[in-house]
């Protein structure tokens, strides 16, 4: 079953069902030794930055985070959980993140309307396993007031234009994520959910 991370921040239990209509089983977890044994690990979140990083560590999540990802087993971050992936955030201040990916957090620029909120279609970049079968153009639901900004441009799977154009998913071998919200972007979503199933089913 796959692991999907409860630090208090996160949308689980619409993360939990998306996985099951994909056609696989997800578990909600707290406990970090269940999240080391899983054979596949979900980071969600809404919220903010520094909030999560601190519920992270006071949950004895990130050693287990790290300890997945070096082991090879696939991972995805969802929003929140996406931007936690990277070295730092400027919200709020300045807050170093797990650093799974070189790249910084960054506020959407002035004169866009904040918070990002509603459905916008990505422009894919290169191919990637956990976009498989998914057409440049497919639409996605976002929700964020931040963005990605990958200090490596061949993490980038995927692109969205708002104003301009950032990260929507990347990732590099077992590792992947994505901006939007999977769980919450109908059919299309649910094939993200189900690749990345697949990319379980396939490592163990």
């Amino acid at each position: 079953m796959i692991a999907i991370i409860d630090y208090g921040m996160g949308n689980l239990r619409s993360v939990q069902k998306g996985l099951e209509k994909a056609g696989y089983a997800g578990f909600v977890t707290s406990d970090p030794e269940a999240v080391r044994s899983a054979p596949g690990v979900i980071l969600p979140g809404v919220g903010a930055f520094a909030d999560a990083m601190e519920n992270l560590r006071r949950s004895g999540m990130i050693a287990p985070i790290m300890e997945t990802v070096a082991a090879g087993k696939p991972f995805l971050g969802i929003c929140l959980g996406f931007q936690l992936m990277f070295e730092a955030s400027e919200e709020g201040g300045y807050f170093e993140g797990l650093g799974i990916f070189p790249g910084m957090v960054r506020r959407l620029p002035s004169g866009l309307k904040v918070p990002h909120m509603g459905w916008n279609e990505l422009t894919l970049r290169r191919e990637s396993a956990i976009l498989a079968g998914i057409p440049s153009g497919a639409a996605y639901y976002f929700v964020h007031s931040y963005y990605v900004d990958p200090a490596e441009p061949d993490l980038v799977i995927a692109t969205v234009d708002y104003g301009f154009d950032f990260c929507a998913v990347a990732g590099r071998g077992n590792v992947s994520g994505a901006q939007f919200h999977p769980e919450k972007s109908s059919d299309l979503g649910l094939r993200i959910l189900q690749n990345f199933g697949k990319q379980v089913e396939g490592s163990c």
